[in-house]
């Protein structure tokens, strides 16, 4: 079962798309979402709307990961294709999905996003649906008030 509100974030390292090792340290505000594979139609549909909203996400002080099982160069391609600016990290292995108890249907990820507000779970969307997915995390977090959007 994906980790819940109140769970501490664990400690990650993932290489990025550009090959770069990252390791998010969860001060302040992140969303991590898991997708299932690189360039198939509702994970392109997730990515591009969260790049839409990235200048959004980064004005509200929010850092986005994209996180699935494909590799360093499968990341590099499809965040090129359809240029994504934030951070793809490449789980090969399964390591980071693991970590966060993200379930796998025929080894790839299940669609599962979280908030990490100050190291700890705030909170976790399962089944996510990835039209409009991005603009309903960052709503939220408005809404919860995490964060807020000057206008």
């Amino acid at each position: 079962m994906a980790l819940e509100p109140g769970d501490p974030a664990p400690e990650v390292a993932a290489p990025n798309q550009d090959g770069e090792t990252v390791e998010p340290d969860w001060a302040g505000v992140s969303v991590v979402y898991f997708y299932p594979k690189d360039d198939t139609p509702g994970c392109t549909t997730e990515a591009e709307q969260f790049q839409t909203e990235l200048e959004s996400y980064r004005d509200a002080g929010v850092t986005v990961y994209g996180v699935s099982v494909d590799g360093v160069d499968s990341h590099a391609a499809f965040a090129d294709e359809y240029g994504i600016e934030f951070d793809l990290l490449a789980d090969p292995d399964g390591e980071v999905v693991d970590a966060f108890d993200v379930e796998r249907s025929r080894g790839v990820a299940s669609r599962t996003t979280f908030v990490v507000v100050d190291g700890s779970v705030q909170a976790t969307y399962t089944g996510v649906d990835p039209e409009g997915h991005a603009r309903n995390v960052l709503a939220d977090l408005v809404e919860t008030g995490v964060v807020s959007i000057e206008d």
